[in-house]
């Protein structure tokens, strides 16, 4: 399985969803990994993270204690079971009233094709609804040649302890769901396992270990570094990378296998957002604040043009713009839109903030809607993200699919050849919707054909099983996806 993504957050490698209920209070977080073990065959790893203080507790020995219900069930794409498991699970025995969060973990083992797992969580102690969620994801083939796990980033890993659910080769692993790193956090501890290297025909071989700017695509060189190892079957590796000194940004961990005359054999990478609060300060009250600027923006399109700039900024940048935006200073807010130009484009910083301007009001045009501005919506956050399509399909009549558009890049950073399909299903208020990319850090959805075609499937629900039969005619979002 590779690189999909449900929701939350940032990038992951692997199918990533923030599970809540609408009334109530429970709340989870899933991700999950694929590995391969000879004997065994391709296997997804799911990762649970329960938020402590979401669960309800009852007294017990002085302490408290909940319990949970969870119901898993994996569908093949004939809609057939084959595989499932309901069990209950305790909470760990948390004193003095504080509580803190908990993991579980689950393995199926799985062969290669696509699947859609149906995940159910109740909360025994409390009468509010159950968590349900439901998503399709691939299992790759990953024992016939040289290939490369999903990279499973972690909290820590301890050795021992056998029995725990959380071993591995021969260490405790709690996984990391979040891929946004707070400047507390000064490592990210990585492991990953390489298959079928005893296929070379050389005794040894060399993993590269890199870290690649997402936005621009240069490699960070005093991150990078190069190991030997000896073929095998499974070859796992434990890593523990200092990011102390990372800027503050976007960022792409690569893991590249390479044979003994650096020939590239196989390549996995992980997305991941570093926060370094240090770099992005600024003091307001030590800014003279340009006329340019101050002429370029009306008093009552400040806050406008200040929040149109979170669908470019990261994820601590983002922090600082909103808490100035509570501030309700119009003086600091416009200082605040200078600041952020000035240290994006330091030599042509009144040009740059106009072409953004420019591109803002533009999406507020074309992409706006009853209750959204432009550069809130999917299509408004794309395009200022990452500029101009160079192709798009629009498709507003079908007999089958809610209206949608593909959006083609042919480069986006040192990625080539990417695509975003957005979709409107409740056809009005110009409300389309990201449903799937293949772009690196996006929504990745195997799932989203089935989901377009939904107007004219019945019973889709996360309760029916049958939710992705399709009945129809007519429908080529597929073959244009693919086609550009």
């Amino acid at each position: 399985m590779r690189s999909f993504f449900l929701y939350l957050f940032f990038i992951s490698s692997s199918l990533t969803q923030t599970l809540q209920a609408q009334d109530q209070s429970l709340r989870a977080y899933m991700d999950s990994k694929q590995f391969y073990a000879p004997g065994i065959g391709n296997y997804l790893e799911l990762y649970f993270q329960f938020v402590g203080h979401s669960v309800k507790y009852k007294g017990i020995d002085n302490g408290l204690k909940g319990e949970l219900a969870v119901i898993l069930e994996i569908f093949d794409e004939n809609n057939k079971s084959v595989n499932q498991d309901a069990y209950r699970l305790e909470t760990p025995f948390m004193k003095d009233s504080i509580v803190e969060d908990f993991y579980d973990l689950k393995r199926f083992a799985l062969n290669p094709g696509k699947y859609t797992l149906n995940i159910e969580i109740q909360d025994l102690n409390s009468n509010k609804q159950a968590i349900k969620a439901s998503q399709g994801f691939e299992i790759e083939e990953l024992s016939d040649g040289i290939s490369i796990s999903d990279l499973e980033v972690i909290e820590y890993a301890l050795k021992g302890n056998e029995n725990s659910i959380f071993h591995k080769s021969g260490y405790v692993m709690i996984p990391r769901i979040s891929t946004f790193y707070p400047t507390e956090l000064s490592s990210l501890p990585v492991y990953v396992e390489i298959y079928n290297t005893n296929q070379l025909e050389d005794s040894v071989f060399a993993v590269k270990q890199c870290i690649l700017n997402a936005d621009k695509g240069n490699e960070l060189e005093e991150f990078t570094s190069f190991t030997r190892h000896k073929t095998e079957a499974v070859t796992p590796i434990l890593r523990n990378i200092d990011i102390t000194n990372l800027p503050t940004g976007r960022y792409i961990l690569n893991y590249t296998l390479l044979s003994r005359s650096m020939k590239e054999l196989a390549v996995q990478s992980y997305v991941f957002e570093r926060s370094n609060d240090k770099e992005i300060a600024f003091d307001p009250s030590k800014m003279m604040l340009d006329p340019s600027f101050q002429a370029s923006i009306t008093n009552d399109s400040v806050t406008f043009f200040l929040e149109s700039l979170i669908p470019i900024s990261k994820a601590a940048e983002a922090k600082n713009l909103i808490a100035v935006l509570k501030t309700n200073d119009k003086d600091k807010q416009r200082k605040h839109i200078q600041a952020y130009w000035m240290a994006t484009a330091p030599n042509n910083t009144y040009e740059a903030w106009i072409k953004y301007k420019q591109q803002v009001q533009l999406v507020q045009r074309l992409y706006s809607n009853n209750f959204q501005a432009g550069y809130e919506t999917d299509r408004g956050r794309v395009y200022l993200q990452y500029g101009s399509p160079t192709t798009i399909v629009t498709k507003e009549t079908s007999p089958t699919e809610y209206p949608y558009e593909i959006w083609q890049y042919n480069k986006i950073g040192i990625f080539s050849n990417k695509r975003f399909i957005f979709y409107n299903p409740d056809l009005v208020n110009n409300t389309y919707r990201l449903l799937h990319s293949d772009m690196v850090g996006e929504l990745k959805n195997p799932a989203w054909p089935q989901i377009l075609s939904k107007r004219n499937t019945h019973n889709g629900t996360v309760d029916n099983p049958n939710q992705y039969m399709q009945q129809n005619y007519g429908s080529n979002s597929n073959d244009l996806f693919r086609q550009y």
